[in-house]
């Protein structure tokens, strides 16, 4: 007896040991605040994770501490974020903090989740688990066929206005709309005002298809009409982790305070000041408000440099609706942030041309390591043009999506429809992809044999059906289905997602016509997709499970631009919004002009909230740098504002310390900037800053005349000299013009 209990104190001792080593382990290369927030595991807590401050570390090793440490299930863990890239990044940290066997389905995306939720319980609701996710071709589709349908001219009104519609109505009704509308049982008849949203969530029924804004409201209603579904999740998931919480909408905080209902322990993760989604319906005011039992601010940045950070603290202080912190870093000062001012946006564009292709040129830096970010997409054009001529190989970012572009949906549709020959959507894209003479009078006949039959059938069923049948001879629509029935044997048999695929396009013809075409960049996009398939078998592959085709296409349904991307030597041209979430070494930000950026647009919409909103975006763009980052704007006249351009009130917000003026910035270019913001402000009835920009702090003045003193003329008055020659005579630039002077006549202001 006394020997065992002896054993049985050895063996917790031996475990409680393996836990403190466990956790010094995770710990040790930690800094206070994020050693707090991994230990921070019970109830509301808030951590509000400064840019560059190590938020996705902690968040993994957050995790790493639950298993690990605490010896919580991994399936009891929900971990959400935004992206299927960012969700990945999190698998891929968290598999190499815990032990390999540890295998969760619960990190994902917030729309990753809907699906996995409603894979078990959408049957509840009379839907197949193997429902469609419709993508926004997918819901183009549908609208032009119920447009026709109801006698809709196009030419009158237009499918982008259909899909607001659709969009803003969902969004208004919320979960109503599902019970009203959308369950096979539904009677409920619409007004005349609902009559195309109704026709549409009818055919969306009659598919079972479903949209990214249904997965959301499908799983909250399931969530409020069973209490054992709601009451089953919060017992299984004990804690949830929230990532980006400040880009979520209020429906989305509804679904995760739902599912913490069960133990209450919900971590959110975010940075309001890094709120740029507000225009598309996230609250972020949500996460400033949010009642936590524990707060945890992570400001040490490990990105930039101080003098970045300066700018960076400087600007987003002006905001109001926010969390106050000030980021801080240990890294060494290096470079002092640069404001290059030019005459026009055609000089702006060659500077920051040639200054790239000098430090290259200088080993400075690899292309590949500069980003140019703008607020809006047209600004890229000039710099474009300017690379081109330089022989300075670049990639815009934000052009058509990989999985957006037609080969691909294509190739995906071919899948889809082997999937489920139930897919009336896929079918419409590739039945006549390439072309089989089956022409828009051979689908109305197919189409009119599916409603007649004594089933309804799809019209891939009707197709099966009829395949004999003389209307069917002139056309190849027999090759057609012997290539679908051939794709589905393979996947019966076992064969590889991406070997049937590229059986079934060299089959089907479509290589062949791309290649006939010479169509080069299709057939690389195809040859993509399929190194893409093999990556994501290869990464789903657990012992002797593989990945099946339905995982596959419901995965790749929620792909999202930013999940691709090219990582050649090449500088990055985006828009700040797509620079979320990166990173650059060197980064340029350009045309910091008032009522480009900010917006004024924006901020006619939108009033204050615009206002904080564009200046977060700022701080976005300010915080991607790490090393060096250049700020550049010029004068001139902006066809999109149509008024004259003049400095962004954002360069205004920054102390004349902390940044090195280049170029000729005339003293009352600031004087325009602030009537254009007293202007706006009064326009829209709002409070507005009177901003003063303060001169340069300067070491001991030695009475020298240097490039950019200002100096007193006793005829010409106040002016800025912007060059000294080697006579010692200085340019100066007055309000009556550029004039070169003695240094005699001259007198330093200040």
């Amino acid at each position: 007896m006394t020997f065992c209990v002896f054993f049985v104190k050895k063996c917790y001792l031996c475990g409680r040991n393996t836990e403190n080593r466990m956790m010094e382990q995770l710990l040790k290369n930690l800094n206070d605040r994020q050693q707090e927030a991994v230990q921070a595991t019970e109830g509301r807590v808030r951590i509000i994770a400064g840019a560059g401050s190590g938020k996705t570390r902690v968040i993994a090793h957050r995790y790493a501490y639950l298993v690990n440490v605490l010896g919580v299930d991994p399936g009891n863990i929900l971990c959400m974020t935004f992206t299927n890239k960012a969700a990945q990044e999190m698998k891929q940290r968290i598999s190499r903090l815990i032990d390999p066997g540890y295998i969760n389905d619960y990190v994902c995306t917030i729309h990753g989740f809907c699906v996995k939720f409603l894979r078990k319980e959408i049957h509840r609701l009379g839907f197949p688990k193997t429902f469609t996710i419709l993508d926004d071709d997918d819901k183009k589709a549908m609208v032009k066929r119920v447009m026709e349908a109801m006698g809709i001219d196009r030419k009158q009104s237009t499918v982008k206005k259909h899909l607001d519609i659709i969009g803003r109505t969902k969004g208004a009704l919320r979960t109503d709309y599902v019970g009203s509308l959308m369950l096979p049982n539904s009677t409920e008849k619409p007004t005349a005002e609902h009559l195309f949203f109704y026709n549409y969530v009818q055919e969306q029924l009659r598919l079972f298809a479903v949209d990214f804004d249904d997965l959301v409201y499908f799983t909250l209603y399931i969530l409020h009409h069973f209490s054992e579904v709601r009451e089953k999740w919060q017992s299984e998931l004990n804690y949830l982790q929230i990532d980006e919480v400040q880009d979520c909408d209020a429906d989305e905080w509804e679904l995760f305070t739902i599912l913490s209902g069960g133990l209450g322990n919900l971590c959110v993760v975010g940075d309001p000041d890094q709120a740029i989604y507000e225009w598309r319906g996230s609250k972020p005011q949500l996460f400033v408000d949010f009642e936590s039992d524990t707060d945890i601010i992570l400001n040490q940045n490990y990105r930039s440099t101080p003098d970045i950070l300066d700018v960076a603290n400087a600007i987003i202080d002006h905001n109001r609706d926010r969390v106050p912190k000030e980021l801080f870093t240990q890294r060494p000062k290096a470079v002092r942030v640069v404001h290059y001012h030019a005459e026009n946006d055609v000089e702006e564009c060659k500077w920051i041309s040639e200054t790239i292709a000098k430090a290259v040129k200088k080993g400075k830096g690899a292309y590949g390591e500069i980003a140019i970010l703008f607020r809006a997409a047209y600004l890229s054009r000039g710099v474009e043009q300017e690379f081109i001529k330089n022989g300075i190989p670049y990639s815009v970012w934000g052009g058509i999506r990989f999985f957006e572009r037609k080969e691909i949906k294509d190739a995906l549709s071919y899948l889809r429809l082997i999937a489920n020959p139930n897919d009336d959507l896929a079918f419409l894209r590739v039945c006549n992809v390439p072309s089989r003479k089956f022409g828009k009078k051979s689908l109305e006949w197919l189409a009119m044999l599916a409603a007649n039959a004594d089933t309804p059938a799809s019209l891939y069923e009707a197709l099966l059906a009829s395949i004999s049948m003389p209307e069917l001879r002139r056309t190849k629509m027999a090759e057609f289905v012997r290539v679908i029935e051939d794709g589905r044997a393979l996947i019966a048999k076992g064969c590889g997602i991406g070997s049937t695929l590229d059986q079934v396009l060299t089959n089907s013809g479509l290589k062949d016509e791309y290649r006939n075409d010479e169509d080069e960049e299709r057939l690389e996009n195809i040859t993509e997709l399929l190194h893409s398939i093999k990556d994501y078998e290869d990464s789903h592959r657990l012992g002797d499970e593989v990945a099946t085709l339905d995982d596959y296409l419901q995965d790749i349904a929620l792909y999202t631009n930013a999940d691709y991307r090219s990582d050649d030597d090449s500088v990055r041209l985006m828009t700040i919004h797509q620079a979320k979430g990166l990173e650059f070494p060197y980064v340029f930000v350009m045309g910091l002009n008032e009522g480009i950026f900010p917006s004024h647009r924006a901020i006619r919409e939108r009033l204050k909230p615009a206002e904080e909103e564009e200046r977060r975006l700022m701080y976005v763009a300010v915080t991607r740098a790490e090393r060096e980052l250049i700020l550049t704007e010029s004068e001139g006249f902006s066809a999109a504002n149509q008024c004259g351009k003049y400095p962004s009130r954002f360069l205004m917000e920054i102390p004349s310390d902390l940044v090195e003026v280049k170029g000729r910035m005339r003293p009352y270019l600031y004087e325009e900037t602030q009537n254009m913001v007293n202007y706006l402000n009064e326009e829209l009835g709002i409070e507005g800053t009177v901003y003063y920009k303060e001169e340069p702090k300067k070491e001991a003045d030695d009475g020298e005349i240097r490039a950019g003193d200002i100096v007193e003329h006793p005829v010409f008055g106040r002016g800025l000299v912007d060059k000294v020659k080697e006579n010692g005579s200085c340019e100066v630039e007055f309000t009556s013009g550029r004039r070169t002077l003695l240094p005699r006549v001259l007198t330093k202001v200040g």
